[in-house]
């Protein structure tokens, strides 16, 4: 069984399937114009809601796609990052220079995750 959540026409924000969670490329919605900086918090924030809301976390990232529109903001991105991700629970990620689908956007981030086991049951 597959349940979706915060399903439109185009594409759902996040989908549960066996205990895994599947969030959609999340982007600065509050803050499209701001700095890479605030553009990853902004980021990292939603994902946080997200996986709160699919019985999820931080800690249980299985994997992590970062997309930048610029790879010379990697650091500034990283260190942002670095304060978010928790010690001893850092995911296998990848990070690259995309063209993102609004111009104003820096950042993207697709994240895999498990379940809490507290929600596994």
């Amino acid at each position: 069984m597959i349940h979706r959540l915060h399903v439109g026409s185009r594409l759902s924000e996040a989908a549960i399937a066996g205990g895994t969670v599947y969030l959609a490329g999340q982007v600065p919605e509050h803050h499209p114009d701001g700095d890479i900086e605030t553009q990853t918090r902004d980021v990292l924030g939603h994902i946080d809601r997200l996986l709160a809301e699919c019985g999820s976390d931080k800690a249980h990232l299985l994997s992590v796609q970062i997309f930048l529109a610029d790879i010379q903001e990697i650091g500034r991105m990283n260190a942002v990052w670095d304060q978010w991700v928790l010690p001893g629970h850092t995911p296998p990620r990848a990070t690259v220079e995309a063209r993102l689908a609004d111009p104003r956007w820096r950042i993207e981030v697709v994240v895999v995750a498990r379940q809490r086991a507290d929600v596994l049951g």
